[in-house]
């Protein structure tokens, strides 16, 4: 889960024939003896002894290509790629002409390091050969792309300039994986820890644990452990949280609730406390493994990475979407966004758009990079962006998560001095960025005696006419966190067991800080005689009845709370502003109201229990004098006439 190597080169030493066949380049039975001293120290994971035998058969024949070659490979399994280089170019130097495939090999370690020009030449010598001879053309081809484009990264670098957050996140160990709230207010993120520092046991022994940092003023506070029951004796990692913070989905593998090798998990947060993890269960996890999780702001729809069948590489990135309490069967984002590589490390924007996600196989800089997809409804996921150089380098580049503005990044890194990755922030360039993305906050209560009430609370585009957002107010206090893309027209639909549904309606211009976010609280009216809703989302053309197209969303919510408390009988009333004559006025409200009826008839609600009832410019609201006011007093509403179990 945290950060490794992607092993997308082919193990060098299964190329070549003489190392499992009965001949050897070499000629000296010293050496070969060696040799073979080096392959069952090999299968034994001894490194040192490896080393050593291979070390003797060099030293009894310099020419002996397997011995380079599988000290190639130990020192690639090390991490010690420039002394890998070093002896796979001597094999070359041997025999240019007897392994293909090595100039194949040697451009892919060139590649990882950064030698671009040095891949490139390797990687045209490969495809030089004669076709028969030319095993992994596509490999090559893609070799020699990723060369390409990344000498025209470097000659055109994007703005970047990272800053370390400091001591009171990062420490001497690694951090990595940061995950934001929408209000940037607490990043969590993963450890990793020497055994000693959670079990008392063998400091050798590596674990993984979440850490959490609160923002004070514009500074984090020291870090904190979250302790258990979310931290464990078992590695915990690559995770994402909901746009309040309150529900974390992480990865945790080779559990004994677990369906695969790797499954995803989530919990949430009450009374500062993370609850008992929980598996997802079918159909998000399988029998293969699922990590990486990316949930949506609302935690509505779920992004994930999955090597389950039906993908197009290792892993794939998946898509699944709750509806009620359930998830649905994983869709695979398809060939837009997946590739014969590796994809991982998904991150969606709360602008619900904007896809962030790790890839080898589109053109990069080396072995991961990240790249940046959008979601357009008609479309659907453009071609992927390459965040550009030096945001993406020739390491393996994972892990990046946006604010809600999409001005500020944060991602995890070692390029600073030593070796363990910290935690850096910065700016965002322009063409990357996504939606600008502010947040609206609130409580949900009871109109009668203030008390929190635990509501559905549904966002809708009005333009669009979809639901951009739907989330739960927190149970017992009834506050709520919206995040969603500004300068847009939305709905506000917010509905609870045993109320009636609200509704309003609003534009969303700005960016409002974590220190001044737009709030707005909700009443809610008991289901009871005499309770009253406006219906804001209703509109009609101006001077007439006809509905628009824009109320359609208002109109089915009505029909579904008629559909859910089939006892209730309702008024539907229409109401004017002053403008024009009191009878035309008075006619336009008897009007309109009968248009909703009649929908609603049109749909299948008992004309019984529904009456349309127009009241002209005689009940306002507010003052007629103004805009604003008369605004206001264009209204239709909802008023409960009768709770009558004949219906």
């Amino acid at each position: 889960m945290g950060f490794r190597r992607s092993i997308w080169l082919i193990i060098i030493v299964a190329l070549s024939p003489g190392l499992f066949g009965q001949y050897y380049s070499s000629g000296s039975k010293k050496a070969i003896k060696r040799f073979e001293e080096a392959r069952s120290c090999y299968e034994l994971r001894n490194d040192v002894c490896v080393e050593e035998a291979l070390l003797k058969a060099i030293e009894a024949d310099d020419q002996f290509i397997e011995a380079y070659q599988m000290l190639a490979q130990l020192c690639y399994d090390q991490g010690r790629l420039e002394e890998a280089i070093v002896h796979y170019a001597f094999t070359l130097e041997i025999d240019p002409q007897g392994n293909p495939e090595g100039y194949r090999l040697l451009a892919g370690l060139k590649l990882m390091t950064g030698d671009y020009e040095g891949a490139q030449l390797l990687v045209d010598s490969y495809l030089a050969f004669p076709p028969h001879e030319v095993k992994n053309r596509n490999a090559g081809e893609s070799i020699r792309e990723k060369c390409i484009f990344a000498m025209e990264a470097i000659r055109n670098p994007v703005p970047f300039q990272p800053e370390n957050l400091g001591d009171a996140v990062n420490s001497e160990y690694s951090e990595y994986w940061p995950a934001l709230s929408v209000d940037e207010k607490m990043l969590m993120f993963t450890v990793m820890l020497p055994g000693e520092t959670h079990t008392g046991g063998d400091p050798q022994y590596l674990h993984e644990d979440f850490f959490f940092s609160t923002r004070v003023e514009g500074s984090w506070e020291p870090r904190e452990n979250a302790g258990a029951p979310l931290n464990t004796p078992d590695n915990e990692g690559a995770h994402s949280m909901t746009a309040d913070g309150r529900t974390l989905w992480f990865t945790a593998c080779n559990r004994r609730s677990g369906q695969g090798m790797c499954d995803l998990y989530y919990t949430t947060l009450k009374d500062g406390r993370w609850s008992s993890p929980r598996n997802a269960g079918s159909p998000v996890n399988s029998r293969y493994s699922e990590k990486h999780p990316a949930i949506s702001a609302d935690g509505r729809i779920l992004y994930f990475t999955s090597n389950r069948p039906g993908g197009s590489g290792s892993y794939d990135i998946w898509m699944s979407e709750k509806i009620g309490d359930s998830w649905s069967d994983p869709v695979n984002l398809g060939d837009s966004v997946n590739t014969t590589g590796l994809e991982q490390s998904p991150f969606i924007h709360p602008d619900q758009q904007s896809l962030y996600f790790s890839s080898t196989g589109w053109p990069g800089m080396g072995q991961g990079d990240l790249f940046l997809t959008r979601f357009n409804r008609s479309s659907g996921w453009t071609t992927p962006e390459n965040l550009g150089y030096p945001i993406n380098t020739y390491d393996d580049d994972i892990g990046l998560t946006l604010n809600a503005r999409g001005n500020r990044a944060y991602f995890a890194s070692n390029r600073g001095e030593g070796t363990d990755t910290d935690i850096y922030a910065f700016e965002m360039p322009d063409e990357v960025r996504p939606v600008a993305v502010s947040y609206m906050t609130g409580r949900v209560y009871d109109s009668r005696n203030m008390r929190g009430l635990k509501a559905v609370l549904q966002l809708i585009d009005l333009e669009t006419e979809e639901a951009v957002m739907e989330l739960e107010s927190y149970p017992g206090e009834g506050d709520y966190l919206i995040s969603l893309p500004t300068d847009r027209d939305y709905a506000l639909n917010v509905s609870a067991d045993g109320y009636l549904f609200y509704s309003d309606h609003f534009t969303f211009t700005g960016l409002y800080s974590q220190a001044k976010p737009l709030h707005r609280d909700v009443p809610l009216e008991p289901v009871r005689v005499g309770s009253v809703v406006v219906l804001h989302n209703i509109f009609y053309a101006t001077g007439s009845f006809e509905l628009e197209r824009a109320s359609r969303s208002e109109l089915n919510r009505v029909y579904d709370f008629l559909l859910l408390n089939p006892a209730i009988g309702v008024e539907i009333s229409g109401h004017t502003d002053n403008t024009g004559t009191p009878g035309h006025n008075q006619e336009l409200s008897e009007q309109r109201a009968r248009s909703v009826v009649d929908y609603l008839i049109n749909k299948g609600i008992d004309k019984r229990r529904m009456k349309a009832a127009g009241y002209g410019e005689i009940n306002p609201v507010a003052d007629n004098e103004n805009e604003e006011g008369r605004a206001r007093n264009r209204r239709t509403e909802l008023k409960i006439v009768a709770i009558d179990e004949t219906y």
